[in-house]
């Protein structure tokens, strides 16, 4: 299994996600998933490749050209793709990955699964979506997603197949057992 994980190119300021990305990084590598990643060997990015490396797991890495030497791109993976654009990163990842991870991160990293979880409720793929939630980290945007479907602007049934886990064993058991919705608009 192939699991595209997208978070911060800084590691935050609370140590708890630094440890929690290397814990999930050492899931991953123990449990033979291979992570598929931006590409960075900075922050979160950084901190969740080399925890699976160190584990002897497989990393893949896509990073556009003009992020490389921002991102500062890790020569040390499985494997880097060097891409053009965003578009092409997020398309190259979405094709290799079989589920999407969001730990903690900024507005990139919630572009990154909220397009993944669109593509998702628009059938373009039926992978699972999910937030891994580091210390609480989403707690205010699932009382956003909440206010959208209360609000009527999303449906519950696609609320609901977005997956929150804050352990690893948990995140698995959630992606190995999730079954897509009915497509939007069928």
């Amino acid at each position: 299994m192939k699991i595209a994980v997208f978070c911060g190119s800084s590691t935050g300021n609370d140590s708890i996600y630094v440890n929690e990305a290397e814990k999930l990084g050492e899931f991953f590598a123990i449990n033979d998933i291979d992570l598929v990643y931006g590409g960075g060997k900075v922050g979160l990015m950084g901190t969740i490749a080399n925890a699976v490396l160190a584990n002897g797991g497989k990393v893949y890495g896509v990073i556009p050209e003009y992020l490389q030497e921002k991102e500062i791109a890790h020569t040390d993976l499985t494997e880097l793709f060097v891409v053009t654009d965003m578009h092409e990163r997020k398309a190259k990842m979405a094709s290799m990955a079989d589920a999407f991870v969001a730990l903690p991160g900024g507005a990139g990293t919630l572009e990154e699964i909220f397009e993944a979880w669109t593509w998702a409720q628009l059938g373009h793929h039926s992978k699972p979506c999910a937030l891994y939630n580091s210390n609480g980290f989403y707690q205010h945007l699932l009382a956003m997603i909440t206010n959208m479907t209360t609000s009527g602007f999303l449906h519950a049934k696609y609320a609901e197949m977005l997956i929150l886990a804050d352990n690893p064993k948990e995140l698995l058991y959630r992606i190995e057992a999730y079954q897509p919705p009915e497509k939007k608009w069928t």
